[in-house]
């Protein structure tokens, strides 16, 4: 069966009509975008009922930011060189922004691109907010930008920035014990990435220094660019490439 999105406001405003991009929509689930009070959230409206939204400032990226490990994290290694220049980055696939906003809080200067519409509005709305707040606004507002274009696809300009990351969506772990409920409906709603050879090319010509692709441990090089660099997590490598 398939369903098409619900678009509500529980404020009485036009979110709707503000996002006409949203409105043939569907998913083999029943999920529905609602504008609460205080932020934008994706919510299941039946199976595990669990819901998804972006938040920079509290939650598990707020304590990441304050515990999660700094410049030893895997994703800054594979990112920054080793010259502790932070560098200028696109992440090309942003999804819910969480390395994108790792590596802002570390120094970095990252614009980030997201063509999935549901998971742009979501983006859109926690960066707005957290631009908001007193405590990391300021540096997220010089740091952290979201691109009005969807896809690096659209970019003009050739090597345009130091360092490109791209986390292409790979097919869910069928343990659904592994797997998070949030991360669960993320990938029901954006589906495999299934141009990701494409954006790998595109990233080796936006890239001055270097380009960083995260692949499941196991998963074989994007695009069959083979490389010897990597840096390696219990479950994931990053494979870097020097274009």
């Amino acid at each position: 069966m398939v369903y098409k999105l619900q678009v509500i406001s529980e404020i009485g405003d036009n979110f709707s009509e503000e996002h006409p991009e949203l409105h043939n929509l569907s998913f083999s689930e029943h999920f529905a975008l609602v504008r609460t009070e205080s932020r934008i959230e994706l919510r299941q409206l039946d199976g595990d009922r669990a819901s998804l939204y972006v938040d920079f400032v509290g939650g598990t990226l707020g304590y990441r930011r304050l515990h999660g490990g700094g410049a030893g994290q895997a994703v800054v290694k594979a990112v920054c060189s080793r010259n502790k220049t932070m560098p200028q980055v696109i992440d090309a696939t942003a999804g819910m922004g969480r390395d994108a906003f790792v590596l802002a809080s570390l120094g970095c200067h990252v614009l980030m691109f997201e063509r999935n519409p549901v998971v742009r509005v979501l983006l859109a709305d926690g960066l707005s907010r957290a631009y908001n707040d007193s405590g990391i606004g300021n540096m997220l507002k010089e740091r952290l930008i979201l691109s009005p274009l969807k896809s690096i696809t659209e970019m003009k300009e050739d090597k345009c920035c130091d360092a490109v990351y791209l986390d292409p969506m790979f097919p869910v772990r069928r343990s659904s014990a592994l797997v998070k409920k949030d991360m669960r409906i993320f990938h029901q709603i954006v589906g495999l990435d299934e141009d990701s050879d494409e954006l790998l090319k595109h990233a080796f010509r936006l890239a001055r220094s270097r380009v960083a692709v995260k692949r499941p441990k196991s998963a074989p090089f994007l695009g069959g660019f083979k490389t010897s660099n990597c840096v390696e997590t219990k479950s994931h490598r990053f494979d870097l490439y020097h274009p």
